[in-house]
């Protein structure tokens, strides 16, 4: 569903990713972690479309990067670090406007898409509210949802917990973990927990190259009896 090829992006004299490579299929939740800096958003917004790489290319569902973004953009959902939106927009026009961009033209079909995403995302006591009124955690539950309405084949996901109390944060997990069976999922996170909570598969990056690309379990046996955090301080040591 996703095969990373070589991607290279730099800013200025930076190297923020340095020929990364891999591959997603579908039914994986994949852990993309790094210390701040390590190149792990360049890395998402390459293979989303949002920057265009230096070399390398992404190819997402059949479509390249390169060649066929727009086609890339449809095939995926993606919720950017900080989850922005519209801030002057209510919740409700907001993801009415992103079922419109997305290709919803019938009331029907976007009332029917819409209410699927705001009740999987418990945002019915905010749809008349505007989105810069909204606490972190509804705002970050408000960009999970932009990105699942359509109902992508992928979904490239930057810290989609972030701002999120406990138990935000456990239904948000149940709900990747209930659509990864049909999807590839891409995550970033630093809350390493989550790692072992919805993770199947994970990729560490450190100065922009890709340093484990494992299962947790796998990972928890480079040091057995360690704690994951542990472990990820000694792959990346050298970035700290």
């Amino acid at each position: 569903m996703i095969e990373v090829k070589g991607l290279v992006k730099n800013y200025g004299s930076t190297r923020a990713v340095d020929g990364v490579s891999f591959t997603v299929r579908r039914g994986e939740i994949l852990g993309f972690l790094g210390p701040n800096g390590a190149g792990k958003s360049t890395t998402m917004k390459l293979i989303t479309g949002y920057l265009r790489p230096d070399a390398g290319t992404a190819v997402v569902n059949g479509h390249d990067v390169t060649r066929d973004s727009l086609a890339v953009r449809r095939n995926l959902g993606y919720l950017a670090e900080s989850a922005p939106a519209y801030p002057e927009m209510t919740v409700g026009e907001f993801l009415d406007f992103i079922a419109a961009m997305r290709g919803y033209r019938t009331p029907a079909a976007k009332a029917e898409r819409i209410g699927h995403v705001v009740g999987l995302c418990h945002l019915q006591a905010v749809l008349g509210q505007t989105i810069e009124t909204l606490s972190k955690g509804y705002k970050q539950r408000v960009g999970f949802a932009q990105a699942l309405l359509h109902d992508p084949p992928v979904l490239v996901l930057d810290e989609p917990t972030d701002g999120l109390d406990p138990n935000q944060k456990n239904e948000v997990r149940a709900i990747i973990r209930q659509l990864a069976a049909a999807k590839a999922v891409i995550l970033s996170t630093h809350i390493l927990e989550e790692v072992d909570a919805i993770c199947n598969r994970v990729i560490i990056i450190s100065r922009g190259r890709v340093v484990v690309d494992e299962t947790p379990e796998a990972l928890h046996a480079r040091q057995p009896g360690a704690r994951l955090d542990e472990i990820f301080r000694t792959l990346t040591r050298g970035d700290l």
